[in-house]
């Protein structure tokens, strides 16, 4: 059984989006550097050909899975967040209790996660360990630095 991924929207229409470019772009160029290798002789020894072979192969599998991934999607709506705890596409505002940074995430799915955008997933240890949690509550969580102290400063939309 797949698994189902929960997206935003605009997550959904990103993966999309790069399933319309790997099929109608990346699958064609490939198609034709297989042809152009295979038109220079001998398949036996060439290897133009053996890795345009691999790339699409390697293509063929993201295609697959990007696929899987998108029918397997159910989209959710912002709008429709529980605010009284922790929860998918709930934004957190934590405090570090160790040196009092201040942090705040969106908790999104492994799909969507992006550090850099303020997103981090559910399946990440720190989001796993804040769903659940309401406003004024700490948790540690095992992070590749050692143990740490977050408490849960404010949930919003």
């Amino acid at each position: 059984m797949s698994k189902i991924n929960y997206l935003t929207e605009e997550g959904y229409k990103r993966l999309k989006e790069e399933l319309e470019h790997m099929v109608s772009i990346e699958r064609p160029k490939i198609s034709q550097q297989i042809a152009e290798a295979r038109d220079k002789g001998d398949l036996s020894e060439n290897a133009e050909y053996d890795a345009a072979k691999e790339a699409q192969g390697l293509l063929e599998s993201k295609i697959s899975k990007l696929q899987e991934t998108l029918n397997n999607s159910r989209i959710l709506d912002n709008a429709n967040v529980d605010t009284s705890k922790v929860s998918l596409l709930s934004k957190v505002k934590i405090k570090n209790k160790k040196n009092s940074a201040v942090m705040e995430y969106q908790i999104v799915s492994e799909n969507e996660a992006n550090l850099k955008e303020g997103k981090i997933s559910s399946d990440s240890p720190i989001g796993k360990a804040l769903l659940g949690l309401k406003e004024g509550e700490t948790v540690d969580v095992q992070v590749p630095g050692g143990l740490m102290t977050f408490e849960v400063m404010k949930i919003s939309r």
